[in-house]
């Protein structure tokens, strides 16, 4: 069995986000005065070949303490899906 690991990494609501007060300042100047708050991120997704839904879990959480996000800084979610 195989899962898809839909892998949310953000800033935390402590941490300044240079690059996305960056883009709001471009939307502001495009017109968009509207829009606040813009928050930038990253999507991953992940397939992980496992029979455990646990162990899916497991790695899934592992890889992102190891490697995808910086702990200190950024949180994460994870969603998993089965593959057929």
């Amino acid at each position: 069995m195989a899962y898809k690991a839909k892998i949310k990494v953000t800033l935390r609501p402590s941490i300044l986000d240079v690059q996305g007060k960056a883009v709001q300042h471009a939307l502001d100047n495009l017109g968009y005065s509207s829009v606040d708050n813009v928050r930038i991120g990253k999507y991953i997704e992940v397939s992980i070949h496992e029979n455990d839904l646990a162990e899916a879990e497991r790695k899934s959480e592992e890889i992102c303490r190891k490697l995808l996000a910086n702990t200190v800084m950024e949180d994460y979610s994870i969603e998993l899906e089965p593959i057929n």
